[in-house]
């Protein structure tokens, strides 16, 4: 099958789920409130329901067992803003105009205000959005000439705690949306700076995300609401509460995992608490693979990180990486009225796939001025005769620059281009010349290149993956007419 990359048909999808004009309007809104849990560099092996035989993640195997579990869930790039960026537009890091996999807070450019996030989709109709944890898709700054548009509020989002970037940049702040706010930008209001420094601050995180979720869930229980939460852990360096400080086996990656696992817990007795449990889908995925670059070093600015970064098992490298440790994450979701639980799903999918499949549940259109690159899954989470069929996933592994190193369609995986921070390349050299071909759903840990076996299915993965670079360079970026 080709690989296509498609623009959303214009039919409103709204319009097929209204309700006929003479029918009453019911007294209580049913469309599903949405939980988005997004860790930072947490690896596939860090879960006991993936298998980690001393850490505990007792809430996590209970989503789990409530949903569906993907044991192929990828994210589109190795990094954390591209990552997210793709999470919450369903497009590939190269339409975001930015250029690189991680913007930093004194970088210019920030997500386009052109951009349709999952929030904004969500709140056309209706829906309460909140972010609670880490940004990362900009900062105002000189440069932008602090721009109202860096920050989450101007991307549908109606609250916002958390920091502007990952914690350990020197200059990272906790911030916090304020109507009467005016640092550093109207609007908001700086809660901690200099976080690596402020230890308390740092340690405060999880608990913080937690308890502002929690809080936002009871305020909104008879409104339809979308809550982001984007936890700042388990990324270098490691911060964790009092409460949990030497409960895990595992030292003080697994007492960060205990406390990620125990605050997504709360909020999980939160939904049940208030009622919406049932009607709640729940996401839960990490926004790139471990950071195993800092797994040898005894001497870095984290200290000595050996046994602090986790695990990719069974797949090979890990963060800032196009192997499948890089991209392949942990990945749930669950919807106990609506999806049938306790499934282990083998179907490849991606956080592509999350925005068509949110707003077609929702009742959000697509936009269709733009190119959107996930599927919508429900036909996957929600089986049922005569359903529509879900189309064959094809993916695109993007690496630093946000440009495609690696090819993926149903179980085979081209790479055209090495990509690694542990600048190991693992005995193998790869080009446009000479690609390498795996079949990763035989070959885990992408051992045995068999791309002089099948050249014809290496022709025709290149041919695509050419294809889908032409198309990027004749759409362009909504940052290409602001140039």
């Amino acid at each position: 099958m080709k690989l296509t990359f498609f623009k959303v048909s214009g039919i409103t999808i709204l319009s097929l789920l209204m309700l006929a004009s003479n029918s009453p309007k019911p007294d209580v809104d049913t469309r599903p409130n949405v939980i988005l849990f997004y860790l930072d560099d947490s690896g596939y092996g860090d879960f006991a329901h993936n298998g980690n035989p001393t850490i505990k993640t007792p809430n996590i195997t209970k989503l789990k067992e409530s949903g569906v579990n993907f044991t192929q869930f990828y994210v589109t790039s190795p990094a954390c803003t591209a990552s997210r960026y793709s999470l919450l537009t369903g497009r590939y890091p190269g339409r975001s105009g930015l250029g690189s996999w991680v913007i930093g807070p004194n970088d210019k450019k920030y997500m386009h205000p052109k951009e349709i996030t999952l929030a904004e989709g969500l709140k056309s109709v209706g829906y309460k959005t909140a972010l609670f944890g880490k940004w990362h898709l900009g900062s105002p700054n000189e440069k932008n000439q602090f721009s109202k548009e860096t920050l989450p509020l101007a991307h549908g989002f109606d609250q916002w705690i958390g920091t502007n970037v990952s914690h350990d940049y020197d200059s990272a702040m906790l911030i916090k949306s304020n109507p009467l706010g005016n640092t550093p930008i109207a609007g908001y209001e700086i809660l901690e700076k200099d976080l690596p420094s402020n230890i308390k601050a740092s340690e405060s995180l999880t608990g913080l995300c937690a308890k502002a979720t929690m809080d936002f869930i009871r305020d909104n229980k008879r409104n339809p609401f979308f809550a982001y939460v984007a936890f700042n852990m388990p990324h270098l360096g490691l911060f964790v509460s009092d409460d949990f400080k030497g409960r895990s086996r595992h030292g003080i990656l697994g007492d960060v995992m205990e406390e990620l696992d125990a605050a997504v817990g709360a909020i999980m007795n939160t939904l049940e608490e208030v009622g919406v449990k049932e009607n709640t889908i729940v996401i839960f995925a990490s926004d790139n693979g471990p950071w195993i670059k800092f797994s040898n070093q005894s001497e870095t600015k984290y200290g000595d990180t050996r046994l602090q970064v986790g695990y990719a098992t069974p797949f090979r490298d890990g963060k800032g990486s196009t192997w499948e440790g890089g991209h392949r994450v942990p990945g749930i979701i669950s919807w106990p009225a609506k999806i049938k639980g306790n499934r282990n799903e083998q179907t490849p999918v991606s956080t592509l796939d999350i925005v068509p499949t949110i707003f077609k549940i929702a009742g959000v259109p697509l936009p269709t001025n733009r190119t959107i690159d996930g599927r919508d899954i429900t036909p996957l989470l929600m089986p049922r005769p005569n359903s529509d069929t879900l189309e064959e996933f094809n993916f695109l592994y993007s690496y630093m620059d946000n440009k495609p190193s690696a090819i993926r369609q149903g179980a085979w995986k081209l790479h055209v281009r090495i990509g690694s921070q542990t600048e190991n390349d693992y005995g193998f050299t790869a080009s446009r010349e000479t690609p390498l071909l795996f079949q990763v759903e035989h070959d885990l840990g992408e051992r045995i290149n068999v791309a002089a076996t099948y050249s014809e299915k290496v022709r025709q993965m290149m041919a695509d993956l050419e294809r889908f670079e032409v198309q990027l360079k004749k759409e362009g970026t909504f940052w290409d007419t602001e140039n």
